[in-house]
């Protein structure tokens, strides 16, 4: 019986997931797949001032605020659960167990310019009480930071990090007091907690980021791993799933050489057991974006001055597929971690590649023009993709496809409204099982979405002539960078390959120069009587040997000119004599480099 009633709520679950979506007609709900029509039970807020909504962690609750108090709904049977007094709140979240809700609203000081009141607040969801404010002047990381399991609650206060316990905001548990602590990141998952704490550079010392195990932070002995690094004025901090490890990508703001608009940016990764390493890219250029696999093995970056190149890293940050250039700027993982998008919103065109990652093979190549958002449906199987007020304000709406290209939901609001957020409703894992991987588009009513390729301008006088096509770049194509079967030798570097070339050049010159001599041993001790002035070109296959080669007839060329001149008559000074004298050395030595003595 329990195993048909958790069959039962899981279809139920698959056949309620929803969609939000917040703009100027409203804040209302669309079905999923496969009705996508309005949720009717979720009654429409058809104001215009809504500012902010938030799902639960679990998807069960929803909340948002209508410019008059904040309300909180069951999803499922739309029951108003409970309403908040904060008008003005403009940044919703729940706690991760859907027990506090967290409310912000912007800072204001009085006419005065004594303090101002409390603007971030933590709600008690079952009872509706306010269990404290505090005051967070700044929006970035206005939200504290719970583990998944709300034992242990943090935020950071004035460049120390603070720990409540059981959600008792009353009495701070715990203190991680560094230099200056300008972030920090809690593990995900289960117990222990970890913490991962950013420490900007300061009079020429490096910046550093440090990952502890909660509660021991007694100095730096108690750190499970330590990274400093130069060339930082912000850091992201990226954990993946299972919490052992953590990427770190640094940035600053301006790139002293010139080379790029984005600033300077180096990814570091730190591991909970101590190893770390600053992951080598082969492309330079901004790096745009990193994500973790969902499997926590492994992790994929984009980066590269256009065309840019993608490649996945395993948790020795080797290479272990590179995807070529593209344009593209983005990806993201299914929540099963076995399809990954590379995608180029923004600037961009909306180019999607959707890449099978077991077999990296290329599924479908969407194309989702003028796209400012894009996320994956928890089934793993759907994708939506919108475009949004106020980054673009023409042609707002969603989109919602299957991986394998087709779509199936295309809505656009009128030309005088604007849409601002889409949002999926969550679900926990496990909730929708990973299914095998289509390679054939599944059918769909609306037609194909590929936009029609632009027509390059022409000039008259070239219009009747052939087209001759040319690229700015050569794209490079995908290749798996994983080692041979049979082989554990890792890829070789460029500057290994060309020391490689170089020995088998200079060895396959020694046994085609010894085979000569066998062959032509009268001709080579008749060349030993004759003058040795002129000596037959051999090439080495090293560039070093090659050029000494080169130096060394260019001497004895000017030799021969001063020998020339001498015979007609000519007094040559004492270092013009000197020169003639070293001629024999010069070819004893130009001969043992030919023949790679």
């Amino acid at each position: 019986i329990l195993n048909f009633l958790c069959n039962t709520l899981t279809l139920k679950c698959k056949q309620e997931k929803v969609c939000a979506v917040r703009g100027s007609e409203g804040l209302y709900m669309v079905n999923g797949p496969p009705s996508f029509t309005e949720n009717t039970a979720f009654q429409r807020d058809s104001g215009k001032n809504c500012k902010a909504v938030a799902f639960s962690k679990d998807g069960s609750l929803f909340a948002w605020c209508n410019g008059e108090k904040v309300n909180v709904v069951n999803v499922t049977s739309a029951e108003l659960l409970c309403s908040f007094d904060v008008p003005k709140a403009v940044c919703l979240q729940f706690s991760p167990k859907n027990n506090v809700l967290a409310t912000w609203q912007a800072y204001t000081t009085a006419k005065d310019g004594t303090a101002g009141v409390p603007n971030l607040q933590l709600h008690d969801v079952k009872t509706g009480k306010c269990l404290k404010s505090f005051i967070q002047k700044k929006m970035q990381n206005w939200c504290p930071c719970w583990a998944d399991d709300e034992s242990i609650c943090a935020r950071n206060v004035n460049n120390e990090v603070h720990f409540f316990e059981n959600n008792n905001f009353n009495t701070i548990a715990n203190k991680l007091h560094l230099q200056k602590v300008n972030d920090f990141v809690l593990s995900p998952g289960a117990q222990p907690t970890k913490v991962a704490v950013y420490v900007p550079g300061s009079k020429g010392a490096p910046s550093f980021v440090r990952l502890y195990q909660y509660p021991n932070f007694g100095g730096p002995q108690s750190a499970l791993a330590n990274k400093s690094f130069f060339k930082a004025d912000k850091v992201t901090m990226l954990w993946n799933k299972k919490a052992t490890a953590v990427l770190v990508i640094a940035s600053t703001e301006v790139d002293k050489t010139g080379a790029s608009y984005y600033g300077e940016q180096t990814l570091h990764y730190i591991a909970t057991n101590g190893e770390s390493a600053v992951v080598q890219l082969p492309k330079n250029g901004p790096i745009y974006d990193v994500v973790w696999n969902p499997n926590s093995v492994e992790f994929c970056a984009v980066y590269g001055f256009m065309p840019a190149k993608a490649t996945v890293f395993n948790l020795k940050c080797d290479p272990v597929f590179d995807f070529g250039t593209g344009p593209r700027n983005a990806a993201y993982y299914s929540p099963h971690g076995h399809i990954l998008v590379l995608a180029g919103f923004g600037n961009l065109r909306g180019q999607m590649e959707v890449w099978d990652v077991k077999n990296y093979k290329l599924i479908s190549k969407p194309v989702a023009s003028d796209s400012t958002y894009f996320a994956w449906c928890p089934d793993g199987e759907h994708i939506v993709t919108a475009t949004c007020a106020p980054r673009l304000r023409v042609s707002n709406g969603y989109k919602i496809w299957h991986y394998t290209g087709s779509l199936l939901h295309n809505y656009e609001v009128s030309s005088n409204e604007e849409m601002w957020q889409v949002s999926w409703q969550p679900f926990l894992d496990g909730v929708f099982p990973a299914k095998a991987v289509k390679y054939q588009a599944v059918p769909s009513e609306l037609p194909s979405a590929e936009p029609k390729p632009a027509q390059a301008y022409r000039p008259p006088a070239l219009r009747n002539k052939p087209v001759t096509s040319s690229k700015l770049h050569e794209d490079e194509p995908p290749q798996n960078m994983k080692p041979q079967s049979g082989s554990s030798d890792k890829p070789l570097s460029k500057t290994a390959l060309k020391n490689q070339r170089k020995h088998e050049a200079k060895k396959a010159a020694k046994q085609e120069a010894k085979a000569d001599a066998n062959q032509d041993s009268t001709q080579s001790s008749a060349s030993q009587n004759a003058p040795r002035s002129v000596v037959p070109a051999v090439t080495s296959g090293d560039p070093e040997v090659d050029k000494k080669i080169k130096n060394l007839k260019k001497k004895l060329k000017a030799i021969e000119q001063l020998k020339e001149q001498a015979a007609a008559g000519k007094q040559l000074e004492k270092n013009q004599l000197e020169k003639i004298q070293k001629e024999t050395a010069l070819l004893q030595e130009l001969e043992d480099l030919e023949l790679g003595l």
